[in-house]
């Protein structure tokens, strides 16, 4: 159950980082104002660059490891690899090197950066008194 709830929240996150995106280039056409946020866009910005550099140095995500290790305890079938790899090729039967996402993830990231320029964040907000 354990290992289930790490499943989930590591999906979330991928979730969090993609939708993100398009929720921010969405955010600008709609003229939404929310996805100006600096706390959301300094959360999305640092979610994605610790994919990159993970993958840049051949890092299994932690959440991935953490998930096997709680399988691995109950008795379950882990698989070998990183979580979105792993995914990948059951969902679409893909199977690529790991350079290959790494390339994915620093293009999506370069993305991520592009959109903070695009569509810029507000600046932080002074707050108490002066």
């Amino acid at each position: 159950m354990a290992a289930d709830a790490v499943l989930l929240l590591h999906v979330l996150f991928v979730a969090f980082i993609i939708v993100g995106l398009v929720l921010i280039l969405a955010g600008k056409a709609c003229r939404w104002a929310w996805v100006r946020n600096p706390w959301f866009r300094i959360a999305h910005l640092l979610a994605i660059g610790v994919v990159v550099v993970q993958s840049w140095f051949g890092a299994i995500c932690p959440l991935t490891t953490l998930e096997m290790t709680l399988r691995a305890r109950a008795g379950e079938t882990v698989y070998p690899g990183s979580f979105v790899a792993h995914w990948l090729e059951a969902i679409l039967y893909y199977r690529a090197p790991a350079w290959v996402f790494a390339v994915c993830y620093t293009l999506f990231g370069a993305a991520v950066v592009g959109s903070w320029f695009w569509v810029s964040p507000r600046r932080f907000r002074r707050t108490g008194h002066q």
